[in-house]
């Protein structure tokens, strides 16, 4: 009670501080983060090879523009749906928030203790367009980059970024990425993001690599475009059981002596896992004809313009992904198991993607795409299992052919997009429907809603599931996971963002305790038996009064759950007091303030390494910690600096802060990084 009274205060008090609001500048069309782009920010970068660049700052400048100076709102970066945006160097609350191990806002997250390692997730979002099973390990795939997470770059001159962050105990994160357009036609980007983390418990070293390449080619006459790019990522994790029952007592207490991390006893140290994968992504499409007609109306009437496209479109995606558990030696924790050293769980899946796609575009009629597509998977083991009472196999391989239709139309302010796809032929059964209408009632306002059915299996490794320990071995048939989403959103500038969203699911599969099995941790894959009634409620608030400010995250959640397998707290709430200003004649912007997360009680879930998943489990409840961080960022030409104190409260509002059962999250700890954005 005495930690919910500070969270309320702490809240109340800041918001009290600030009851007036002044209105705030329109976002900038394009712009990646919901934040305000300052002329100050809208840098220009002086090219200085005329002779070279100057005509391909021209070609690439909107208007034709031959001015030496390239803006920034030509450093183009294209998602795979081919959304646009440019390249943002403010510093914004939101930078601060993104700036972590995984570069994006974590908010709903909850870290681990050491970087690197895996989140426990405090909401979730089943809207889902995805008709065939994932491969699984999901506790692995935070950062996992998938096609969705990669992009893809159009610049006026070479771009580079450097980011960087300070580990825990010994090691570093590093970013790197670079990009050039070597004619308006072709850009080329390389980027690494490598890891490597000690951490403060014994035997929990992270150490990650992702490598991506990416190119995109255009010809002159834009009748021929083409995108690809090239992953390869290992992502590698000691393992080591979280402490042991007897050390509980020992970290809620706050006992000196184990105030060293490295002392405190945990349940095993012979343990580490591995996810692998590469993956090779091409989408390509030739324009057939692109025509524009001019119609002649009547004199009261202006002539009009229609606009015809027809193309075909073609994506070819490999990936060969695996997942591996070694074990030096078996654990009791797990059960019994075959053999009693060098103990090695690996499974593999290859996956061949091709689709077809025929698109035709209408400026009157909208936006069409039909397409058929096929997908080879091979997913499994290099042996069968005889278990006492049944064998099981060792692969599930097999194609999938299957068909889906797009469609877009912007009418009278209104943004209409719809989709959806069906498995027609194949071992898996599968389909989805997505709609989705927005429109912009005002300048100021903006307002969506979408609806999403969705029928799929569920991941491989609910499926089909070998180990060495004996409790972790299955072949399942269970049905379709059924979901289905309505979503609401309402945005008033940055003042208010309200989304809602309510789901139902069916036959949801989750991970448990076996009830018959001894070990604690002999996990299993079960079927839930009843709908699940999901509702999520999410407003996002900043108020501003001068050099300072308050950002708001509140997110609801209400689970109607007979069974209690999906587990989430009620309120889960992020707040940032901060203050910014421009110092030494406007050489350097200055941002500082303290952020509070919080989340309510709740049976959250365990982590088990055998399978790098979370499970179920309804014993013990947790949350009702508060996590204050304080920060210091500087913004320095297109450097941006971050220095933060990480939990610094851990020390007078109790040690009862785990990131899942017997994983405590991170104490106090101070660290500091940078992105450095340079054009040449």
């Amino acid at each position: 009670m005495q930690k919910l009274t500070f969270v309320l205060f702490f809240v109340l008090s800041t918001i009290a501080v600030f009851g007036q609001t002044n209105p705030e500048e329109k976002p900038p069309l394009l712009v990646s983060d919901s934040t305000d782009l300052k002329a100050k920010d809208s840098t220009a970068i002086v090219a200085k090879n005329k002779s070279n660049k100057e005509s391909l700052l021209g070609k690439l400048t909107s208007g034709g523009d031959t001015d030496k100076k390239a803006k920034i709102q030509n450093y183009l970066i294209i998602s795979h749906k081919r959304d646009t945006t440019y390249l943002d160097t403010t510093l914004t609350i939101q930078k601060e928030y993104k700036f972590n191990y995984l570069r994006k806002d974590n908010f709903g997250l909850m870290p681990f203790s050491n970087l690197g390692q895996t989140y426990n997730s405090l909401t979730y979002n089943f809207q889902n367009t995805n008709i065939l099973p994932r491969f699984g390990a999901r506790a692995r795939h935070f950062n996992y980059m998938e096609i969705e997470d990669i992009y893809y770059y159009r610049v006026p001159t070479p771009l580079t970024e450097l980011f960087y962050k300070t580990a825990f105990e010994q090691g570093q994160l590093a970013d790197s990425f670079f990009t050039v357009n070597t004619s308006p036609q072709f850009n080329f980007s390389i980027a690494y993001k490598g890891m490597r983390s000690l951490g403060q418990y014994q035997h929990i070293l992270t150490s990650t690599g992702n490598f991506r390449v990416t190119t995109n080619y255009t010809t002159k006459n834009k009748r021929y475009q083409m995108r690809g790019h090239i992953v390869m990522q290992d992502l590698l994790n000691e393992e080591n059981g979280g402490l042991r029952s007897d050390m509980i007592d020992n970290f809620e207490q706050g006992v000196p002596e184990f105030l060293d991390r490295a002392i405190m006893e945990v349940n095993f140290e012979n343990a580490e896992s591995i996810l692998k994968g590469k993956r090779f992504h091409l989408d390509h499409g030739f324009n057939i004809f692109n025509k524009v007609v001019k119609k002649t109306l009547p004199k009261t009437l202006s002539d009009s313009t229609s606009t015809y496209k027809l193309a075909l479109n073609h994506i070819v995606s490999f990936e060969d992904k695996s997942f591996q558990f070694d074990q030096s030696s078996q654990n009791a924790l797990f059960g019994d198991a075959f053999r009693s050293s060098n103990l090695r769980d690996r499974v593999t899946l290859e996956r061949l993607y091709n689709q077809l796609e025929l698109n035709y575009f209408n400026n009157e009629l909208g936006d069409f795409a039909v397409n058929i597509n096929n997908t080879y998977y091979n997913y499994g083991y290099n042996k069968l299992v005889v278990l006492t009472d049944n064998t099981i196999t060792n692969r599930l391989k097999g194609n999938i052919y299957a068909a889906g239709a797009k469609y877009r139309k912007f009418y009278k302010g209104f943004n209409i997009q719809g989709e959806a796809g069906l498995n027609l032929v194949g071992d898996f059964t599968g389909n989805y429907i997505t709609g989705e209408a927005s429109y912009n009632l005002t300048d100021d306002i903006f307002a969506k809603v979408s609806i999403n059915h969705s029928s799929k299996a569920p991941n491989f490794n609910a499926l089909l599931y070998q180990s060495n320990y004996q409790d972790f071995n299955w072949q399942n048939s269970f049905n379709n996971i059924e979901t289905q989403q309505l979503a609401f959103q309402i945005k008033y500038k940055h003042l208010v963002n309200l989304s809602v969203d309510y789901s139902t699911i069916s036959d949801y599969v989750y991970f448990k305790q076996d009830q018959t099995a001894t070990a604690s941790q002999s996990i299993q894959a079960f079927q839930n038996n009843a709908t699940i009634s999901y509702l999520r409620a999410k407003l996002e608030n900043e108020i501003r009064v001068g050099k300072f400010a308050l950002n708001n995250t509140v997110l609801y959640q209400n689970v109607q759950d007979d069974n209690s397998v999906l587990n989430v707290p009620e309120i889960t709430t992020r707040n940032t007091f901060y203050f910014s200003s421009e110092l030494f004649r406007k050489a350097m912007f200055l941002q500082t303030g303290i952020t509070l997360n919080y989340f309510t009680k709740y049976y959250m879930n365990g982590y088990n390494p055998v399978l790098a998943e979370f499970y179920v489990q309804n014993e013990r409840e947790f949350g009702e910690f508060p996590r204050l961080d304080f920060f210091i960022n500087a913004k320095i030409r297109q450097t941006r600096i971050f220095l933060k104190a990480e939990h610094f409260n851990s020390a007078f509002t109790g040690y009862d802060y785990y990131s899942a059962p017997n994983y405590p999250y991170r104490d106090f700890t101070i660290r500091f990084g940078l992105v450095w954005n340079f054009f040449m």
